[in-house]
């Protein structure tokens, strides 16, 4: 949808301030009251910030002039100044550090607010906090204007996109009440989330109370302030106060509205909690964190930094590599995290997490990072905990899958960026969608065959339109479904944001309904691993939590199929169930996808307990090694069957195998071409370590196996896995040729650019 980033200007409004009348209320101890004579005037409207508007660094008000936007901005791509540099400390390789400093050539400035948001978008503002003047009904009361908040697809239900006056006057007001003595220094405005309706407001006052009695105008020299709101009902807008104002209510007073609708709005409050010695709540301070780990969002340099600091501080068990590139040019960074970094090891489990799907859910890329820092430091202290996971598992962190959407996301900012902004990747591909689409081609199969427990239920190959140069696949895309097919993995989870739940396949629905439970032959450890995760989440549960948006996950106990919530054809889940060994979920972390950045600490403390536990989960079920009983030597791509789950899986290069599996006793069969099958039982304990089942298997007599695959003229076993070899190849092939050219592109660009350059220099002298 959004394929480029937007081009950035900032507005500059300078006023005069009019004397002692105008002094700024920065003691808030001393002046806490003194709302009401302490308010600056100019000689101009104020005027609002539109979030495309938006750039740089706020000036400070001085007594000659006040700045209520930030300095201007220029049209920028994405930032990697200096990325040579960071690229040799990160990879010691100059033709990398060459390839990271052309991906772009400017500075990004992205906005920064005086003060964080109230917490009406992540709910840190209560319900009760919020009154307006009146409400059309109670599912667009003043507790639906919270910035972002999304609707359901029927308008009139009880969780609509935002507040609504009942009224079309310039009486109606929304009011919030901060609690504690704030810093008010701006408001953030959004229109109304619908499908069916367009409601926005245009222009606005703030009035602000100590009391909520007595009100005070927000003035702007002489008259009262007039903030410009929208134009449609997705931009957020920022509006600056003309001079931060102490007190503790703040109400927003529209006044003019889109024509064709009515008084409707989402919004969010900037203010900086003061010191306040009557305040009876002074005590309840913001939660934070214990752990002393980089709270803050990094974009894609100071994320590389950030990754390098943790392998200089854990050399022994870390190391950095990269799977791919972005459309834009930026690597797609992976760090390990094993005892023997670097190499698979038999009998070790592969864990994988990936954040930043979505490049605007910027919250599971920070906990990835955090993550990083917390297991390299608590390995370091001997944290029993943390050295069995290093030791015993295989670990890979990617923090940023698309990191071109982020990159647009981050330039707006945490408030600003809105729902949408930095979501697809810069081709306008949503990458959750991208993968092939392997469900239907399996469930098709099944209905055409004789017998459908015969058609393969693993290791399902990619289409063959799939592997075009002209298909419609992302970089990035091509790039994971490498990785996936170069390592191992047994479990993994995708982190996304906007919501608190967690999905488990199948996200695609068969006949393409667009709600239906579609479980696999895996649902009950499905619905196990999504439990785990969600069920050690302080938030999710939190049984007296406020719903994020529209839809009570709390009556799943905050776990879903994916299907039965939306179909989602072509997602990651699917493909690493069909296409792989590996079992993955979806964990949509918070309400707010871009938390601001005094939110970290508790997200970190809200999920750090669930991201330990799920990654002990890749020890359940079964494991072992498959051997050639005479040779000793591991089988590769022996196939391991459990009686009643109708799901296979393969052993790896080195014959070693991971089943994840629920407690009980199974009959668990294995065979590869060539060999006697071979039958065991294996009993699974309760206890999240795995029971060893190994296997020796004796090979067949050539002759014999001639005999077998000529009486029943069946195809080769082994058919399936070529296939999917030679699809892979040509996936590779086509995504080189794809580089190829737009590397060539690309050097042309710069040929051009600097003959450009040398030719305007040429005048100048």
């Amino acid at each position: 949808m959004e394929k480029s980033l937007c081009m950035l200007a900032a507005l500059i409004f300078l006023g005069v301030f009019l004397g002692a009348a105008g002094a700024l209320i920065d003691d808030a101890t001393t002046q806490r009251y003194s709302l009401f004579n302490n308010t600056a005037t100019t000689g101009t409207v104020n005027k609002s910030v539109a979030v495309e508007d938006q750039s740089g660094d706020r000036a400070t008000p001085t007594t000659a002039e006040t700045k209520l936007s930030t300095t201007a901005g220029r049209g920028k791509q994405l930032d990697t100044q200096n990325t040579n540099k960071d690229s040799e400390e990160v990879n010691n390789n100059s033709k990398e550090e060459e390839e990271e400093r052309d991906a772009s050539k400017t500075e990004d400035k992205k906005t920064e607010l005086d003060c964080p948001p109230l917490g009406l978008e992540s709910l840190r503002v209560d319900d009760s906090q919020i009154q307006a003047s009146s409400y059309q009904r109670m599912g667009l009361g003043a507790h639906r204007g919270r910035l972002n908040i999304q609707s359901g697809i029927e308008d009139g239900d009880m969780y609509d996109g935002a507040w609504c006056a009942d009224y079309k006057d310039q009486h109606q007001w929304l009011e919030v009440d901060a609690i504690h003595l704030t810093r008010f220094t701006g408001v953030i405005l959004q229109g109304r989330n619908s499908i069916w309706s367009w409601d926005w407001v245009q222009t606005y006052k703030v009035q602000l109370s100590n009391d909520s009695v007595n009100w005070q105008r927000c003035m702007n020299g002489t008259v009262e302030a007039i903030f410009e709101g929208n134009q449609n009902p997705e931009t957020p807008v920022l509006g600056l106060l003309p001079v931060p104002t102490v007190a503790r209510f703040i109400r927003i007073n529209p006044q003019t509205w889109y024509p064709n609708g009515t008084i409707c709005l989402r919004a969010e409050i900037l203010g900086c909690r003061v010191d306040d010695p009557s305040d009876i709540y002074a005590s309840e301070q913001d939660p934070g964190s214990k752990d002393a780990l980089d709270f803050r969002h990094h974009n894609y340099k100071e994320m590389r930094k950030l990754m390098k600091s943790v392998t200089e501080e854990c050399p022994d068990i870390t190391h950095i590599y990269t799977i791919g590139k972005s459309y834009m040019g930026f690597k797609l960074y992976v760090m390990e995290i094993s005892d023997n970094p670097g190499k698979h090891e038999l009998g070790e489990p592969e864990f994988r997490y990936v954040a930043g799907m979505h490049g605007n859910e910027a919250l599971g890329r920070e906990l990835v990072l955090n993550l990083m820092q917390y297991l390299c430091r608590e390995y370091k202290k001997g944290n029993q905990r943390v050295v069995r996971l290093v030791t015993e598992t295989r670990i890979h962190l990617l923090p940023s899958m698309n990191p071109d959407g982020y990159e647009a996301a981050y330039e707006k900012g945490s408030e600003l960026a809105g729902w949408a902004e930095g979501r697809y990747s810069f081709e306008g591909i949503d990458m959750n969608h991208n993968f092939p689409d392997l469900n239907n081609i399996m469930w098709d199969a099944q209905e055409k065959a004789a017998d459908p427990s015969k058609v393969p239920n693993h290791y399902i190959p990619i289409p063959e339109y799939y592997t075009k140069e002209d298909a419609t696949v992302a970089p990035e895309t091509r790039a994971v479904i490498s990785w996936m097919q170069d390592i191992p993995f047994v479990l993994s989870a995708n982190l996304h944001g906007g919501e608190l739940v967690v999905t488990y396949p199948f996200d695609c629905t068969r006949d393409w309904a667009p709600q239906e439970d579609t479980p696999t032959a895996d649902d009950a450890f499905f619905r196990w691993l999504a439990a785990v995760y969600a069920s050690t989440n302080l938030v999710m549960a939190n049984p007296d939590r406020r719903i994020c948006h529209y839809e009570d996950f709390q009556s799943h106990n905050n776990i879903i199929n994916g299907g039965a919530w939306h179909t989602v054809p072509g997602s990651m889940n699917d493909f690493s169930y069909l296409h792989t060994n590996c079992f993955e979920v979806t964990v949509e972390l918070s309400c707010d996808k871009f938390p601001h950045t005094s939110e970290l600490p508790i997200e970190w403390e809200n999920n750090k307990e669930s991201l330990l536990v799920y990654m002990e989960q890749v020890h359940r079920g079964i494991k072992g090694v498959v051997r050639d009983k005479l040779t000793k030597q591991g089988i590769a791509d022996a196939i391991i069957k459990v009686e009643d789950h109708n799901h296979d899986i393969r052993s790896a290069a080195d014959g070693d195998y991971w089943r994840l599996l629920n407690p009980g006793e199974y009959k668990v069969v294995v065979w590869a071409v060539g060999y006697f099958p071979s039958m065991r039982r294996c009993q699974v304990g309760s206890e999240p370590h795995p029971t060893v089942c190994d296997f020796t298997l004796t090979k067949t007599p050539i002759q014999r196996l001639k005999d077998i695959r000529a009486k029943g003229g069946k195809i080769p076993q082994d058919l399936q896995l070529r296939l999917r070899a030679l699809r892979l190849r040509k996936l590779r092939a086509s995504t080189k040729a794809i580089n190829q050219r737009r590397e060539s592109q690309r050097l042309q660009e710069q040929l051009l650019q600097r003959r450009r350059a040398r030719s305007s220099g040429a005048r100048r002298a």
